[in-house]
């Protein structure tokens, strides 16, 4: 309450009082948070390297996946080529391949293949003598393995072993 007498106004005590209770408030709760500044930035470091751990552990995971996509449309491309080379290459193991380094070109320097013709067994790039077993109606299978590691800020956590196979009838 004011009371005014010409231009001077006077404050009651008790509104002094509550003032100064206010200043006192205010100046404690400066003085706390005087003390936190660099509460915020501790937390921030915190937070943000839980954060960072996260998303690099899912872009290894993403690029693994990624491989594995690349190998399995690889291995497609390799098992058609080879259905369809009855009669036109004396190696057709060696033509699956070269469709599969085409297909997939970040990936042929570690990629290991085996071939299944009308039930024989061939490991490695080549099989001259797969183009005897390759009749018309026979079962054309194609297996690749492709190494990968999982790992985030250069600790390796898993290494894995990506495999794709495909069975396809020979044209």
């Amino acid at each position: 309450m004011r009371v005014e007498s010409s231009n001077i106004a006077t404050t009651e005590p008790g509104t002094r009082r509550a003032n100064a209770a206010s200043a006192k408030i205010r100046s404690r709760a400066r003085r706390v948070h005087a003390g936190e500044q660099g509460q915020s930035l501790i937390e921030f470091l915190a937070a943000s390297t839980i954060l960072l751990l996260i998303v690099t552990g899912v872009t290894s995971f993403g690029i693994t996946l990624h491989n594995f996509l690349i190998l399995t449309n690889a291995v497609n491309s390799g098992a058609q080529q080879l259905s369809f080379s009855r009669g036109e290459t004396t190696d057709p193991c060696a033509t699956a391949y070269s469709a599969i380094s085409a297909a997939a070109p970040t990936l042929a320097s570690g990629v290991t293949l085996s071939f299944v013709i009308n039930g024989t067994s061939f490991s490695g790039n080549s099989c001259t003598s797969g183009a005897a077993d390759m009749s018309q109606g026979a079962a054309a299978q194609v297996t690749a393995t492709y190494p990968c590691t999982l790992s985030i800020y250069a600790v390796t956590y898993s290494s894995c072993s990506l495999k794709a196979q495909l069975t396809e009838t020979i044209q």
